[in-house]
């Protein structure tokens, strides 16, 4: 538990068994409020852990006020509709996530084609086909994730005491509260202690590529300007006094970048290629993940000038600019 200013913070982190270590969502109570920030995964041991975290406080299920999600991921949502079906609250996001969140048929169907086109391109061939037509790839997004209830955007730079800031990279919806008296940040999955967030490739809503790794950068270099003392992070530990982990982060992207650079100079040209010399067979099992790092990457890369793309029997093909790397 935290408190500060007559404020006050209940974690609750439910153990996992991979390398993100836990999922978290968090209690915030303010004067009149009890808001819950994420709703972790749709399991019984998140629901029974926000059970156990109202009842160890003297609060109840009906207590929570309103709902506030930093990101679309099934990760982030899970507990959402079990919740609003017990009583009637609002819930708010991001207004990329909620045609994610309702599973807008339209958008549904551009997400599907907007992959089948972006692998083609680079140069994925069969396994990016294959990733594709998989109802379990995070590609699909399957209908029973899906958020019952009506989204309320969020419109405005403050909602319930909190400072909204964009912080996009890993998702583009994803958002954080931020609440500058106490020198909170509630930050998604943009910060986490043990390991680097992933900037996932997606769509906008309007299908738009996002540039995930520039983006993530420059959400990591906002959040190193604000005045915190703790991130509470979508995995892992709490993060006290985050401005180091910020800075370090910021580096290694740098780091991945140039280890991209190298593997282009010896005359590896696809992301496909670069991704297969990097990950060798990590490449098809983690596909999604592995692909929207190396094309993140590439987007970045070409921003800076250190690179540039050709396209080649309707494939991308990559070369380093003659400039330092």
């Amino acid at each position: 538990m935290f408190i500060k200013n007559n404020r006050e913070v209940f974690p609750c982190l439910v153990p996992a068994s991979n390398k993100l270590k836990s999922f978290n969502f968090f209690l915030v109570k303010q004067e009149n409020s009890l808001t819950l920030i994420d709703a972790g995964l749709n399991t019984d041991s998140c629901w029974n852990s926000l059970q156990k975290t109202l009842k160890d406080h003297d609060y109840a299920l009906t207590d929570i006020t309103g709902i506030l999600l930093t990101h679309h991921h099934t990760d982030h949502i899970g507990l959402v509709n079990r919740i609003v079906s017990t009583h009637s609250i609002p819930v708010y996001a991001h207004p990329y996530a909620k045609l994610v969140l309702n599973r807008d048929k339209e958008y549904m169907k551009m997400r599907v084609e907007f992959f089948r086109k972006l692998y083609q391109e680079m140069g994925c061939g069969e396994i990016g086909e294959k990733q594709v037509a998989d109802l379990h790839n995070p590609i699909i997004l399957g209908e029973n994730k899906k958020i019952d209830s009506e989204i309320q955007v969020i419109a405005n730079n403050q909602l319930l005491g909190f400072d909204i800031l964009d912080i996009p990279g890993h998702a583009p919806d994803q958002v954080a509260f931020y609440h500058k008296e106490c020198k909170w940040l509630f930050a998604g999955d943009l910060l986490i202690g043990n390991i680097p967030s992933i900037a996932f490739i997606e769509p906008d809503y309007d299908g738009t590529r996002n540039k995930s790794v520039v983006q993530q950068k420059k959400s990591l270099e906002k959040c190193l300007l604000l005045d915190v003392d703790h991130v509470f992070p979508g995995h892992g530990m709490i993060i006290e006094n985050p401005h180091d982990l910020l800075k370090e982060r910021i580096i290694e992207i740098d780091e991945k970048a140039n280890k991209y650079i190298n593997i282009i100079k010896t005359g590896i040209s696809t992301a496909s290629g670069i991704a297969q010399i990097r990950y060798k067979e990590k490449y098809e099992k983690q596909f999604f993940n592995i692909m929207s790092e190396i094309i993140g990457t590439l987007d970045y890369l070409e921003l800076q000038g250190k690179i540039n793309k050709e396209m080649k029997k309707g494939v991308w093909r990559y070369y380093c600019n003659n400039i330092s790397s």
